[in-house]
């Protein structure tokens, strides 16, 4: 039955004649999306925003935007849209609603889901409260923003922008207009590598031409808070896959998308029942759900053989991931999926040889869950502790297998170029293209290309020393850019803090000669404990009831006890366990100008100390064998922050790190925070099980460009919990008697020392060290 507009007279009678017009010019399409009730509300939401009296502007773009929505995420959301819009009259001015209204199809199309436009509608209500005029340059900048964020990001980026900005109104409106650098900043380090809207049209059809029937898909909303997001998972028969996939080691987002599409309609189509996981444990559950997708996945590769591909590329496990739970089950996932693939280990070998053995019966998941809780009985020999949360399988495109369980009830995102900062580019270039073809010797540091010479040039007059020594700049890496954390605005600055590697200078051997010999004695107190710390390769743990082997002493002792009438004693077994230490130790100097400044009675400095202890440490953990690095920063500003490399990991410690431990110096400030995320960023690359920093400073964080004394304690408390993250473990000895009103905050309890003797340091370091890595 055909419904009119003439049959709803009454509800424009208050309306202009402009919004009448509108609506006869949209009726039609109205009538299409909207069901009797839903048009009855729209027309009665025209008359509510017509007598709020801001102008017919707001009326004409809930007229036009009404059906657009309706069409892209459902009728029910119109009345959280007017509700939204009727709040702001009181709020913000009518040009603004209008603009509310006017993009809200913008925002349908983008979430493309009703829950998600509903988070939107909220994330704007608490936005106009933050900095109302910043609303007016975000809206008109929506299309822009959404091509380019998920709507966690979008909050996030919004948020940054209003605490940052609270009271500079200026400063606010061109940071939501994209005029201002920290904007375009967060804005790309926000941005998502393929967003769910873009390829949902693709991935649909994909399903189809595969299973010749049609999946669901839903985005979800799973970095509103978190950049992480959530895994997919399968609920009601839909498919929720994140609303943004960053490229994944080389691997398109498209891709990725793909390939969690796939598996969860292989999930559909192989999953026949539910498991019953009441009587297991997190372990067995967890290797039950791996096989559940191994066991999926195979059966939907006996089908489409091309899938196997798409999966196998995301399984790059190998021995060297690490030895934790985790890194056993992404190499078992390998195992499952990759027929070519070969792994030392016997337990990865069996969980194949068993999957290979069950290959008729994979039809049914009681396969999975009789082969989970075998693997797992198996996996208890490692003797290995495992985390439910954190010893995960790492295959980004499997779900989360909450569907398996009965008791748990565009190639990417379109490029803006005004984003992309020009970034200075330097290239080593021989002495002929230097001399003949370069544009200008006086160009300044922010030139866009810089030369350098593959090697040192010396003059013709041979002075044994380079141009470079002469008359140029002293040497610097590339800039490395770290954020900082704002605990006022509790949000983190985008590549705020720039760290400079430099060269290190080099000092007299005979200065590390000489430090060695007065700590002889301290030196010869050592030795027996650096003995007992190396590896002492294979040993023999002895009276064992379940081991390896047979010990023969025990054996016949319990032989004899029997035969005499006696109980024999079971434990008649050894096992050979290899001894051997896999850590990595970074230790980060401070090296500020207060380390000049003389100890209370004594002729030395902190900073002679702080040599001292850097090389009875060094002396100490090149014994042991550990791998090791000794660094030191200090800072001149944010732009500024200094990073010397006195020992990396790769070099050995011999004449040339020790001269430059000699020739270290004390200078300006301590920007702790980002010198912890460079050392933090070495350790990483790290193959050790064990990382450890050690950091010796002589007071609390502090720079020349920066008031608040908590500001640099917390972003160097920030940083150590960063570092946590990663499996690094951060110990701090401080020489500031006043340091346990700060140090406690920044490291953590019982992840730090104070140092009341300073003059004891050289000693107490080294120990510091034993005791640490035992």
């Amino acid at each position: 039955m055909a419904v009119h507009l003439e049959d709803h007279a009454e509800l424009l009678e208050d309306l202009p004649e402009s919004c009448r017009q509108s609506l006869q010019a949209n009726w039609h399409e109205a009538t299409r999306q909207l069901s009797g009730q839903a048009l009855e509300r729209y027309l009665q939401g025209a008359g509510s925003l017509s007598r709020l009296g801001k102008g017919a502007d707001p009326v004409l773009a809930w007229i036009e935007a009404g059906p657009a929505v309706a069409r892209e995420v459902g009728e029910d959301v119109l009345a959280d849209l007017l509700q939204t819009a009727l709040g702001f009259a009181s709020r913000t001015s009518g040009p603004v609603i209008e603009r509310l209204l006017a993009t809200a199809p913008v925002a349908a199309q983008r979430l493309s889901d009703p829950e998600l436009f509903g988070q939107y509608l909220q994330f704007l209500n608490h936005f106009i409260g933050q900095a109302p005029r910043g609303l007016r340059p975000l809206l008109d900048h929506l299309d822009l923003l959404l091509g380019q964020l998920t709507l966690g990001g979008l909050r996030r980026w919004a948020s940054w922008g209003a605490h940052a900005h609270r009271t500079d109104f200026e400063a606010q409106v061109a940071y939501f207009s994209l005029e201002s650098k920290e904007s375009l900043a967060v804005l790309q380090k926000e941005r998502k590598g393929t967003l769910f809207v873009d390829v949902q049209r693709r991935i649909a059809m994909y399903l189809r031409a595969l299973w010749g029937r049609d999946f669901f898909l839903r985005p979800t909303s799973g970095d509103f808070e978190q950049r992480e997001g959530y895994q997919p998972y399968i609920e009601g028969h839909l498919f929720h896959l994140p609303d943004a996939f960053d490229d994944w080691e080389g691997v398109p987002g498209t891709e990725l998308y793909r390939a969690a599409a796939a598996h969860c309609a292989a999930h559909l189509a192989a999953t026949t029942g539910p498991l019953r996981g009441d009587t297991l444990n997190p372990l067995q559950r967890a290797l039950v759900e791996l096989v559940e997708d191994a066991r999926v996945e195979a059966l939907a590769i006996r089908r489409f053989p091309g899938l196997q591909a798409l999966w196998a590329r995301f399984h790059n496990a190998s021995p060297v991931n690490g030895t934790h739970a985790g890194a056993w089950l992404d190499r078992l996932a390998r195992a499952l999926i990759d027929p070519g693939y070969r792994d030392p280990d016997a337990w990865v070998m069996l969980g194949r040889t068993l999957f290979d053995a069950a290959s008729p019966r994979l039809d049914t998941p009681q396969a999975s869950w009789d082969m989970g809780v075998a693997l797992a009985h198996a996996f208890r020999e490692k003797q290995l502790p495992f985390n439910p949360r954190s010893d995960r399988p790492s295959a980004p495109y499997r779900d989360d297998n909450r569907y398996v369980w009965a008791f748990d009830g565009s190639d990417g995102a379109p490029e803006v170029a005004v984003l992309d900062a020009p970034r200075q580019v330097r290239r080593k270039v021989s002495l002929m293209e230097m001399v003949n073809e370069i544009d200008t010797e006086l160009a300044g540091d922010d030139a866009q290309e810089i030369w350098v010479l593959e090697s040192e040039l010396f003059p013709y007059e041979d002075e044994g020393k380079s141009y470079n020594e002469l008359e140029g700049k002293e040497p610097l890496s590339d800039p490395f850019h770290y954020a900082e954390w704002d605990y006022q605005i509790q949000l983190e600055r985008p590549s705020w803090a720039t760290v400079l590697e430099r060269r290190a200078k080099l000092g007299e051997l005979a200065l590390i000669d000489d430090i060695t010999a007065r700590h002889k004695r301290l030196i010869g107190r050592m030795k027996y404990l650096l003995d007992a710390m190396q590896p002492q390769g294979v040993t023999r743990l002895r009276k064992l009831e379940e081991g390896d082997e047979v010990d023969l002493g025990a054996a016949v002792d319990a032989l004899v006890d029997w035969r005499q009438g006696r109980h024999p004693d079971p434990r008649i077994m050894m096992r050979s366990v290899r001894k051997v230490r896999d850590i990595a130790v970074l230790v980060l100097l401070d090296l500020s100008e207060s380390t000049n400044e003389r100890v209370a009675g004594q002729e030395h400095t902190v900073l002679d100390l702080t040599r001292e202890a850097a090389v009875l440490l060094a002396d100490a953990i090149h014994k042991v064998g550990d791998p090791f690095a000794i660094h030191g920063f200090c800072s001149d500003g944010r732009h500024d922050v200094r990073y010397w490399r006195f020992k990396d990991f790769a070099d050995p410690y011999g004449p040339l790190a020790k001269a430059r431990l000699a020739g270290m110096q004390g200078q300006l400030s301590t920007r702790m925070g980002a010198a912890l995320r460079h050392a933090t960023a070495a350790l990483r690359a790290q193959p050790a099980a064990r990382k450890l920093m050690l950091v010796l400073t002589d007071g609390e964080p502090a720079d020349v460009d920066v008031r608040d004394p908590q500001y640099l304690r917390y972003d160097a408390r920030k940083a150590v919990e960063e570092a946590g993250r990663h499996g690094i473990a951060t110990y701090c000895m401080t020489l500031d008697p006043r340091a346990d009103q700060y140090v406690s905050r920044i490291f953590g309890a019982r992840r730090y020392q104070v140092l009341d003797q300073v003059e004891r340091l050289p000693e107490k370091l080294p120990m510091l060290y034993a005791g640490l890595t035992r």
